[in-house]
């Protein structure tokens, strides 16, 4: 972290330098703006300590130059004690802060750990927010004509009107539905809707954080709180301000952390790893799940009271094979995103894939949909969509190679076999393989471990 000091008075600077220097920021110091003025047009420092008044003109001047440029670097003004309009007007100007002199060193590390801080959450959700803005929506969860999904479409709408009429947050959701039936495309569904639109959506896949640093991402961290903290940072569910915080695949969360998010979720308040701070959050959580959370309940494998706080509005996302002809307008919906994407024409479907798609259960749903069409049009070439490009299972859904290969096996042989045939499905995706199987991914991960088996053989490259 760079940090430009402008104060032409030297004694009061280099003190300055040197509490900053031992903090572990990297300091330069300038007594002129004319100098800092230059400086900016050759290395952008990360954060200005700037005196109101200088040799060679305001500090106020110099806020009013960075406000009409497009530099944006933050600055924390060093004021007279008593000169509070100064300060105020500072601020109005974009000052991120103000110190009175003389000046207290713990207050001033104080303040610039607090700015750099902020900086960092304005940076996250600066990309956030880029991210939702081009990121391609990807309807195709709720596209269809089907019951099941137009009740789906209703009650996102429902609540999203029902979030027009308060200012507090949305009643939590919890989105259930089995793996690639796309909850993720549902919640983001549901931001939209909601007068949370245009504010952060921060997704957070709880099977895929690493368990050692899954509370301090979600919460947050003050320095020193454990050995790789180096410095504070604000959670996943503070960058989420007043927007809309996904806990996707919420079934996965250590017993430890459902605790610690029940009491966001009834105080609203989070607490960050190492600190006796408290944070306001007024996030709208919408969870996800494609376990059982009434069965993990009874086996305690999840809290009851979170559980009961989470299950406030459910929506069940429909498997695809109770979608009836959906699954067709969904399979040209892939095919021509695939061709418009590899710049290629758009085939047409042959006359036998119809009966083969309506046919299979899709056991994987949207997402094994997706994929197979995109096989199925960088394979077929100039000519149509064959049922033999999708390499379908026969008509009953039910791949009898598989079956025939656990008869007669142990106990043992048939799990190893299982776990395989995940883990090839997947790619070596342990948490997605879990997923499939209906166990957590630590339980996967131990019974990798037992048999030896090697996940990076099934990795593709």
């Amino acid at each position: 972290m760079n940090i430009a000091i402008v104060e032409d008075e030297q004694v009061f600077a280099r003190a300055v330098s040197k509490t900053l220097t031992k903090a572990g920021y990297t300091c330069r110091i300038f007594n002129l703006l004319a100098d800092i003025r230059t400086h900016l047009n050759q290395d952008k420092p990360d954060l200005i300590l700037l005196d109101m008044r200088l040799p060679d003109g305001s500090g106020l001047d110099f806020l009013a130059e960075q406000r009409q440029s497009s530099e944006d670097i933050p600055c924390l003004v060093l004021t007279a004690f008593g000169d509070l309009a100064n300060a105020i007007e500072a601020m109005k100007l974009g000052a991120v802060d103000y110190l009175k002199k003389p000046i207290d060193m713990d207050d001033l590390i104080h303040s610039v750990r607090k700015a750099v801080d902020n900086m960092e959450l304005n940076r996250r959700l600066d990309y956030s927010r880029h991210r939702e803005a081009s990121h391609d929506l990807r309807p195709q969860s709720l596209l269809g004509e089907s019951p099941a999904i137009q009740h789906v479409r209703e009650r996102i709408d429902s609540l999203g009107e029902l979030s027009a009429r308060t200012d507090q947050a949305p009643p939590t959701v919890l989105l259930l539905g089995e793996t690639g039936t796309g909850k993720d495309l549902a919640a983001r569904a549901l931001h939209e809707a909601s007068v949370r639109r245009d504010r952060p959506f921060v997704q957070v896949d709880c099977a895929a954080l690493p368990d050692d640093l899954i509370e301090a991402e979600l919460f947050g961290h003050e320095k020193g709180a454990f050995t790789s903290a180096h410095r504070s940072r604000s959670g996943l569910i503070e960058a989420a301000e007043d927007g809309t915080l996904f806990l996707d695949e919420i079934g996965e969360l250590p017993l430890d952390l459902q605790t610690k998010l029940l009491a966001v979720l009834e105080r609203r308040k989070v607490r960050r790893v190492g600190s006796t701070r408290e944070h306001h959050s007024d996030a709208w959580f919408i969870a996800a799940t494609n376990r059982n959370l009434e069965t993990m309940v009874e086996e305690g494998q999840f809290r009851s009271d979170l559980y009961f706080r989470l299950n406030i509005m459910t929506i069940e996302l429909p498997p695809l094979r109770e979608r009836g002809h959906d699954t067709l307008l969904l399979a040209r919906y892939f095919v021509d995103q695939t061709a418009g994407r590899y710049g290629l024409p758009v085939p047409v479907l042959h006359a036998d894939v119809e009966p083969a798609i309506l046919s299979y259960r899709w056991p994987g749903n949207i997402r094994e949909l997706a994929h197979l069409m995109e096989r199925a049009v960088l394979l077929c070439g100039s000519g149509p969509i064959e049922a033999a490009h999708l390499a379908l299972p026969g008509p009953s859904g039910t791949d009898r190679r598989v079956t025939d290969t656990l008869d007669y096996m142990t106990l043992e042989e048939a799990e190893v076999t299982l776990i395989k045939r995940a883990l090839e499905r997947t790619a070596g995706n342990v948490s997605e393989a879990a997923r499939q199987l209906s166990v957590t991914r630590m339980t996967l991960r131990h019974r990798i471990q037992k048999h030896a088996i090697d996940t990076k053989h099934y990795t593709r490259n």
